[in-house]
């Protein structure tokens, strides 16, 4: 079983339009309300594909209790955490050639009892989890070292930490010895301190987060696919999107794939390439299921370090 964490959970509307234009009156063609937060998404595709999971969210005020109505009504397996503030509210702008606009809310401070209650109640709810997955941008007020004194906490409980989050939190949740981390290229290049231009850049910083302490390393890179950097192995592999219309999640949904196949080799890229080109032909956050995902159009070898990558996502 998956455990998941979201200390920073979200509701996610998602409106698709023709085009940006700043200043301009913009009419949408669709739009859609989610449930949101990178842990929660997690716990989403894995029970589209019929993977157990069991989500921990804390929530508080109006949004708060939407949030966990729209999770109920998925079916996710959660264990909520009342706060006393209220859950935040993002917006994403999704063009059809697959470039989202993101205005995401800084979210609720938590108290040092309210992180002690959700602390408390993962390692409740972990008793036959093989993972736990801590996710997500850090409430505000929360110090870069909070990740990390919790990967210390749950890996000391005998459970397999993954982390996925951004800013001066990653390497410092790195450097507490998680078995795996999730950065994008962005994170990649923010946490080490490289310029990422070439494939083989993106190996240099993932090589970096390793040397700081985290075990396996599965880095996203956009559209040129994923890294995958174990036990002294590399992988590099790429899955085509023909309709791209949304990359909110798609992150996400990748870690869940690669959690789903247990975490190990090309077998886990394959999946979790698969189910993050999957999602990202999906419209808002919605998470792919089985019949959404094409492992046949995955191609994993080894990397070219001297190739170019190309921009955006």
């Amino acid at each position: 079983m998956i455990l998941t964490l979201t200390l920073n959970p979200s509701l996610d509307r998602t409106i698709e339009i023709a085009a940006l234009a700043r200043g301009a009156v913009i009419r949408a063609a669709t739009a859609r309300l989610d449930p949101g937060g990178k842990g929660v998404n997690v716990s989403r595709a894995l029970l589209a594909n019929r993977i157990r999971s069991r989500a921990v969210v804390p929530y508080g005020g109006h949004e708060g209790r939407r949030l966990v109505d729209l999770l109920s009504a998925e079916g996710i397996d959660m264990v909520t955490v009342p706060i006393a503030g209220t859950t935040r509210s993002n917006v994403t702008l999704a063009e059809p050639d697959g470039t989202s606009t993101k205005v995401n809310e800084p979210g609720t401070p938590l108290s040092a009892a309210e992180l002690e209650t959700v602390a408390e109640a993962v390692l409740g709810a972990a008793h036959d989890a093989d993972w736990v997955v801590t996710s997500g941008s850090l409430p505000p007020g929360l110090p870069a070292g909070v990740y990390a004194g919790l990967c210390r906490r749950f890996a000391g409980a005998g459970i397999n930490v993954a982390v996925d989050t951004s800013g001066p939190a990653l390497p410092a949740a790195a450097a507490a010895g998680p078995a795996l981390v999730k950065p994008n290229r962005e994170e990649l290049a923010e946490a080490t301190g490289t310029a990422i231009g070439r494939l083989g850049d993106a190996i240099d910083a993932a090589e970096k987060l390793r040397a700081m302490g985290a075990g396996t390393v599965l880095a996203s890179i956009g559209a040129d696919g994923a890294l995958l950097l174990q036990d002294g192995r590399i992988w590099h592999g790429e899955c085509p999107v023909a309709e791209p219309r949304s990359t909110v999640g798609a992150g996400d949904a990748m870690l869940a794939g690669f959690l789903a196949a247990g975490a190990r080799g090309e077998r886990a890229l394959v999946e979790a390439l698969a189910w993050g080109t999957a999602a990202v032909a999906m419209p808002g956050s919605r998470m792919p299921g089985p019949a959404d995902i094409r492992r046949d159009l995955v191609r994993v070898g080894p990397p070219d370090p001297r190739r170019p990558l190309r921009p955006g996502h």
